[in-house]
């Protein structure tokens, strides 16, 4: 199903998401969930809390891998790139962001399996934004203070700035969008 995404300004987009103990039927239709919403959107990936859950999970689509990651951890490579970035909670605007260069994630699958996720580029990129997500921070608090500067007053004129957003008053997942 595709849900709204939440927009910069949304309270949970700045909220540590809560670690997943339940791989259950809930699971696997948020992660049903976040891969049609992101597929619809044409992201490179989405994380619960932009859809208003708050629990650790991300998903991912580039280069025609679609993936996700429950709990993710990163290992990060000390060698940098720098690059644009963007964001479907942004929407509209990207800005140079420097991240690691390639990155190691371990994780869960939607089943409880462990998996790791070994990317560099956009895929590394892309698994450190979403992981960020997750911890209640966004692309822009990475950002230069000139940068961070230009982007937020992008943000304050941008046409979605402000408005009214969808309030979700209860999550369609059984959990009420947090682990039991």
């Amino acid at each position: 199903m595709i849900v709204p995404i939440r927009l910069f300004g949304d309270p949970v987009l700045r909220t540590r998401a809560t670690e997943v103990v339940d791989f259950d039927k809930e699971l696997r239709r948020l992660v049903t969930d976040l891969t049609d919403t992101m597929l619809e959107a044409t992201g490179a990936g989405l994380a619960a809390p932009q859809i208003g859950v708050g629990l650790r999970v991300f998903t991912w689509n580039l280069d025609g891998e679609v993936g996700h990651l429950v709990n993710p951890t990163l290992s990060l490579s000390e060698e940098t790139q720098d690059g644009d970035e963007g964001c479907l909670s942004i929407p509209g605007l990207t800005f140079d962001c420097r991240r690691a260069l390639s990155v190691v994630a371990h994780g869960f699958d939607m089943h409880g399996e462990p998996l790791i996720v070994e990317g560099s580029e956009k895929l590394a990129r892309a698994i450190q934004h979403e992981t960020d997500h997750l911890d209640g921070v966004l692309f822009v608090d990475r950002l230069d203070r000139e940068a961070r500067k230009m982007a937020m007053k992008a943000i304050r004129e941008s046409e979605w700035f402000g408005q009214e957003q969808t309030v979700v008053r209860l999550s369609p997942h059984a959990t009420g969008g947090f682990a039991r």
